[in-house]
């Protein structure tokens, strides 16, 4: 271990573990080996990062921790715990007691909110926004700045219980309002809006909001207006910025920096 900072008497650390500088890990927090924390990361109280696999009850002799890699900056509250065998990008934050199963992919700037599920064997890409309870079954796939809303469930099994998987994609600047169930298979086209307690039974076409059980399509995104000022809303990039790449200077001019 090297420049070690701010680790409480009470945490459990392995022997294994790599964790760079200006890190903080709170108390009875327990990191098995094989984890990486990159700099300036901050772990709250009573987490557990690098969780074993199953592979460790069936045959502990021979289970080797595969290494779970957290970015730098990256901040993980109290409760929280994250299996070995994954890998999390710069500036992940979660709010309490977060799930995040073996072998998902996080990229950058991912914020999941307290009480979330990620059953593992995901890729989550950049500026993902999850709010609280959100559940996210095996094998989903979710593209840069998507954003769930809480109680989504994303699902996977189409005859549960089975042995068939199939994950929900969900296309980059989509958004699923609160409430709605994604069924497996599914894909969420890109700046599509799926409307609250919506159940959605096949893809989602691009730039489109459908809303219902099942739902349907009801509108383009460009039909729907601002309830304050009428006001075009969709696509959101367009109209909001916290918290992302194009802050203060606008996703076309922040594109075209992209582009030159």
């Amino acid at each position: 271990m090297k420049n070690v900072f701010g680790i409480h008497p009470t945490a459990i650390i392995g022997d294994q573990v790599t964790i760079g500088s200006n890190v903080t890990i709170g108390a009875n927090t327990i990191v098995y080996d094989n984890v990486v924390l990159g700099d300036n990361t901050l772990v709250g109280a009573q987490c557990i990062l690098g969780e074993p696999g199953a592979g460790i009850y069936s045959d502990a002799s021979s289970y080797n921790n595969p290494p779970l890699v957290i970015g730098e900056g990256a901040l993980i509250r109290s409760g929280t715990i994250i299996y070995a065998g994954s890998e999390l990008g710069a500036k992940f934050e979660c709010g309490h007691r977060v799930t995040i199963r073996e072998k998902s992919r996080i990229g950058h700037h991912v914020r999941i909110g307290t009480l979330s599920d990620i059953q593992g064997h995901c890729e989550i890409g950049n500026y993902v926004r999850f709010h609280s309870n959100v559940h996210v079954g095996h094998q989903s796939i979710v593209r840069d700045y998507v954003w769930i809303f809480p109680y989504v469930v994303l699902t996977n099994d189409p005859h549960p219980p089975s042995e068939t998987l199939r994950g929900v994609t969900v296309e980059e600047f989509a958004v699923i309002a609160t409430m709605s169930v994604i069924l497996p298979g599914v894909t969420v086209g890109r700046d599509s809006l799926v409307g609250a307690s919506s159940m959605v039974r096949k893809d989602v076409e691009p730039e489109t909001v459908v809303a219902g059980n099942p739902a349907k399509a009801v509108a383009s995104i460009h039909d729907v207006k601002s309830k304050a000022d009428g006001s075009k809303v969709y696509p959101w990039r367009e109209t909001f910025d916290r918290g992302m790449p194009w802050q203060d200077i606008g996703y076309e001019s922040w594109l075209a920096g992209q582009r030159a």
